[in-house]
Formats: structure tokens, C-alpha cells, sequence
């Protein structure tokens, strides 16, 4: 989240969510963050593999799913897609920043549980 507050620190609020994109990634890159950027997600269906592929924006260590956002505010489609995204991945941990507002950075975390490993003792 850190790299996004930068983000928006340099950048503000209003533009195009692409430039958001391509900003978080130089960020990320500038703190030596590991990511993949818009990584195609594998879909199946009866054990069958579909052509469609979910494309969140940014996997970020390979285990937090990140989903960008640059409007007045965040909706419940856009909180469902990220939770989409966190289990097609089997990701526990997923970020919705948005970067629309202009008055300041918006952002949700979710976690779906049934996705953190068992602890052992």
C-alpha cells in the first residue's frame, strides 16, 4: 500500500487508470517489490479449460491480488471481481485500490479465509 500512497502522492486523483497501472509498477520495481503485471488466470469448467482468462492487474509476490480502479468510487461489481480474481489464484489476501477519488486514495483489503494455510504447532 506504500507504493500506492506514493502513487498518489505524485500523481493525484483523475487520470486514466492505465497511467495508475504503469506508475504502481515502476514503483514496485523502485522498491525492489516482485510482481506480475496483468497476469492471464487459467479457467475451467468441468475439468475443461476455457478460453476466457481473468486478468487481474497486478499479482504482487505471488500471493496478494491486486485490482486497480480510477473511478468516483468503488462498487460492489468491482468488489466482486476482486474476489474472483482471489479464487481463481486461491489467494487469501487481495487489495481494490482506487485511485478516482480527489480528495484521497481509496482502498479495501479482503481476505477469504478458507484460503490461509493451517497453522502448525
Amino acid at each position: 500500500m506504500g507504493a500506492a500512497f506514493e502513487v498518489y502522492n505524485e500523481e493525484g486523483g483523475g487520470m486514466a487508470e492505465e497511467i495508475y497501472q504503469e506508475c504502481l509498477e515502476i514503483e514496485l520495481g523502485l522498491r525492489g517489490i516482485i510482481f506480475k503485471s496483468k497476469p492471464e488466470l487459467l479457467c475451467c469448467y468441468k475439468g475443461r479449460e476455457l478460453k476466457k482468462r481473468y486478468v487481474p492487474d497486478l499479482l504482487v509476490l505471488d500471493c496478494l491480488v491486486v485490482e486497480l480502479k480510477a473511478v468516483s468510487q468503488i462498487a460492489p461489481e468491482h468488489e466482486a471481481q476482486l474476489l474472483n480474481y482471489m479464487r481463481i489464484t486461491k489467494q487469501p489476501v487481495g487489495y481494490l485500490i482506487n485511485f478516482g477519488q480527489k480528495d484521497s486514495l481509496e482502498w479495501k483489503r479482503f481476505i477469504l479465509s478458507e484460503f490461509i494455510p493451517p497453522q502448525n504447532n
